[in-house]
């Protein structure tokens, strides 16, 4: 009877340990699964073709890259690892009783943890690490999880995980990473010396040159090539010495692939997909490079292109900077807040043609201006210096004159201008107060990818919508309305026309295209920035030219600077492509007009219901009247240590006519001119401005503060 029960009891035991192995070996996962779970410590960006465009390293404390197939390593490197690691691996059942007998119970119970295991309870180990137990449980428990390994997996899958996984040297982790850290090379393409030496580190992983040539030698010696320990030179080791460093197989876009990162775009098995075009991005990259490298001798050192798909949003180049030969390689000059010169003009005008405040045709005085500001008066002048008295809209526009620019500025307010700028897309601005007049100048900073966006608002047709970097990327941005259509049609047509520049350009220059384009160049004060913006019917292109320093350059403007990058880059995009120009939407007309100020006549565009009463323009500028200074709510303060006859507030209004005069709190303080001194007292103030039926053409109110009498009752 007991003997009976011992062995039923076998039977329990017996069937209980297969039944554990059986649950274990179905709990164990696959290899399958292991890859899945595998990632490179790069992130690989790619381009909207699969091309990779640049490598992003994500995880700081190891250094991991591709899976590398067991028929991807030379058999040279196999027979090394396993007369290194394990002799008898292809014959034991995943734990060697030979190897553990000669390691003595030292090493299998002691310290080291390769001591006895065999490269199965190696991967084993690798695979389910466990918790912290005392060293003879941990080596049993790595003793079974190696037979159950042994009874899921196959040799070859046993080994291919082990390759990929062991660390062979401090942070590299697998052979592909360790191939190209030590030997700058493709795994497959290892010799067999250097499959010697990377077989030699594993279980030296910190050793010096001497002790791993010294094991490297004994191997090949023990694989029967004795001879090939020849080549192992110090030369050849000297790796440990100077270290180990993986150079990027890409770096087209570091600046693309940082954002991407940061953004958390992670992609499928670390690859991360951009909408960029690897050929696109060479050929900005190496415009741009080829203009410095030309204009280095006038001080101009750094740029950044940005290239758009208009339908789309999509980014096509993206070049921050020049890279190698960049001063500071990893600044993104196309995020970089820089002034924006003349490039804000086409929206100005947009938006004083499509609130019906002017027209194309509209005459604006190019002529001598002063302007009141906080910090006196403000006297903008042309880039040239000359001034060409009555001018359109369209050639003011075109031929980028800034005076007109600035009674635009003036006609609209610079709070509304300041908030349509908000609207297409521009961040990081200041309070409106901050900037005045000249903001038709650009003293504002402006990011070059934003500016580049908001000049494909107005060739999608005043819709804006935002930049999109890749496919797999969301944005909680909406498209919007920014200008009526026909505006953006009005300014896109003024900026492709060649004949309206042409009073500053010239006819034949760096903006004239053998296909239909519209473009605006910039140059803020100093010459310290370069801009040139414009689109064809399917690409927006915009260049920064410049010094991250922000010291100007020399004599160098938006024409000669950033211009003739833009232009190479647009013509390589329309190589094999036309463009056309976009097709007049509804709600504008066309009249053919004449003007009393030249004998100049043409065939001009306007919002349907602003067109001239008479085909003949009157030389008066059509603007509308206005009280420009003090502005709404104003709080003037007075300073007492100033003696009274030098106080002098100068009232502005815009486009004064002869009958209109100024009224304070209903008194009349004189006729309406463009600028009129008024010697300030304290008190509340309603200034108004009434034409000769005595209706209130515009009106404001004010305050004034200081040790002055009052304005009597």
């Amino acid at each position: 009877m007991k003997r009976k029960l011992f062995i039923f009891s076998l039977w329990l035991v017996g069937g209980a340990l297969v039944s554990g192995l059986l649950w274990q070996i179905q709990r164990q996962q696959s290899l399958r699964q292991v890859k899945l779970h595998f990632r490179s410590s790069d992130r690989i960006v790619v381009d909207r073709n699969n091309q990779v465009v640049d490598e992003v390293r994500v995880e700081k404390t190891v250094r991991r890259l591709n899976w590398v197939k067991l028929n991807e390593v030379p058999p040279a490197f196999i027979d090394a690892l396993i007369r290194a690691e394990d002799r008898r691996f292809y014959w034991h059942p995943g734990f060697d009783p030979l190897a553990f007998s000669s390691a003595g119970v030292t090493t299998a119970f002691g310290d080291s943890v390769r001591g006895g295991s065999t490269i199965t309870m190696q991967v084993a180990q690798i695979l389910s690490p466990g918790k912290n137990r005392s060293r003879l449980v941990r080596k049993l428990r790595q003793l079974a999880k190696a037979v159950v390994l042994e009874f899921a997996w196959s040799k070859d899958e046993i080994l291919e995980a082990y390759i990929n996984m062991v660390f062979y040297r401090g942070e590299l982790q697998g052979l592909s990473a360790t191939s190209y850290g030590l030997f700058d090379k493709s795994p497959a393409t290892l010799t067999r010396p250097e499959s010697a030496v990377i077989a030699a580190l594993i279980r030296s992983p910190n050793a010096g040159v001497d002790k791993v040539r010294a094991r490297a030698c004994r191997l090949l010696a023990d694989l029967g090539y004795p001879e090939e320990c020849l080549y192992l030179t110090a030369e050849h080791l000297d790796y440990i010495e100077r270290g180990y460093k993986i150079a990027p197989y890409m770096k087209l876009a570091p600046h693309i692939g940082r954002r991407l990162t940061k953004a958390g775009v992670k992609g499928d098995n670390g690859i991360v997909r951009s909408t960029l075009d690897r050929s696109i991005q060479w050929a900005a990259m190496h415009a741009l490079q080829k203009q410095i490298e030309a204009l280095q001798s006038q001080n101009m050192n750094d740029g950044a292109i940005v290239v758009m798909e208009n339908a789309t949003g999509n980014v096509l180049a993206y070049v921050g900077n020049v890279g190698p030969f960049s001063a500071a390689p990893h600044v993104d000059a196309a995020m970089a807040p820089r002034q924006a010169g003349s490039t804000l003009k086409p929206f100005i005008y947009a938006k004083a043609i499509d609130e019906r405040v002017l027209t194309a045709a509209s005459v604006l005085n190019d002529s001598p201006l002063a302007v009141n500001v906080a910090t006196g008066l403000y006297r903008p002048s042309n880039f040239d210096h000359a001034f060409r008295d009555l001018v359109t809209v369209r050639n003011a526009l075109a031929s980028s004159l800034n005076i007109p620019a600035v009674q635009t500025l003036e006609l609209l307010g610079v709070d509304s201008f300041v908030g349509t700028m908000g609207e297409l897309g521009f961040t990081g601005l200041q309070r409106p107060d901050f900037y005045g007049p000249s903001l038709a100048l650009g003293s504002a900073d402006v990011k070059l990818l934003e500016l580049v966006n908001a000049y494909r608002t107005l060739a999608n047709g005043g819709i804006w919508s935002p930049a999109r970097f890749s496919p797999d990327q969301t944005s909680d941005q909406v498209a919007r309305r920014v200008y009526s259509e026909a505006a953006a049609f009005v300014v896109t047509d003024i900026l492709s026309d060649r004949h309206a520049r042409a009073s500053t350009f010239g006819l034949e220059n760096t903006l004239a295209t053998r296909y239909w384009s519209a473009v605006k160049t910039g140059t803020s004060k100093d010459m310290r920035d370069n801009w040139c913006v414009g689109f064809s019917d399917k690409y927006t292109v915009g260049v920064w030219a410049g010094n991250f320093s922000g010291e100007a350059m020399w004599n160098v403007s938006g024409v000669q600077g950033a211009a003739p990058v833009w232009q190479e880059v647009m013509n390589y995009l329309h190589a094999r492509e036309s463009s056309k120009p976009p097709r007049p939407p509804t709600g504008l007309s066309t009249l053919k007009v004449a003007f009393a100020h030249s004998h100049e006549k043409r065939q001009e565009w306007f919002l349907s219901g602003t067109e001239p009463a008479d085909e003949t323009i009157d030389a008066r500028p059509e603007v509308r009247s206005r009280i420009s200074y003090p502005i709404e709510g104003s709080l003037i303060a007075l300073d007492p240590d100033i003696p009274r006859d030098n106080h002098r507030i100068l009232i502005q209004v815009v486009a004064p006519r002869p009958d209109q005069n100024l009224y304070l709190n209903g008194r009349r303080l004189g006729r309406a001119q463009f600028l009129l001194p008024w010697e300030p007292v304290s008190g509340k103030f309603s200034l108004e401005l009434r034409d000769s039926k005595g209706q209130v053409v515009d009106k404001v109110r004010f305050q004034v503060r200081g040790r002055r009498f009052a304005l009597a009752e």
